[in-house]
């Protein structure tokens, strides 16, 4: 079942600014953003610490690190 809701249009332009393209519906801007806000999960939590600890040992590569490795 349809319904309207009311918004201002100071949200409506948040909204519209969001959009992937032109003809995406506002209901599905809304769930994106539902979708982003949803908690993470335990797997992603814990890969997420795991990345956080290898940065903070120098265990990374920069984008120029990388470029450079492949011979871009």
């Amino acid at each position: 079942m349809a319904t309207t809701i009311q918004i201002t249009k100071t949200l409506q332009s948040a909204l519209t600014k969001r959009k992937l393209f032109d003809r995406e519906t506002y209901e599905e801007v809304i769930w994106d953003l539902l979708e982003d806000a949803q908690e993470l999960s335990a797997e992603t939590r814990q890969n997420i610490a795991k990345a956080r600890k290898r940065i903070a040992e120098g265990k990374f590569y920069t984008h120029a690190q990388v470029k450079e490795k492949l011979g871009l």
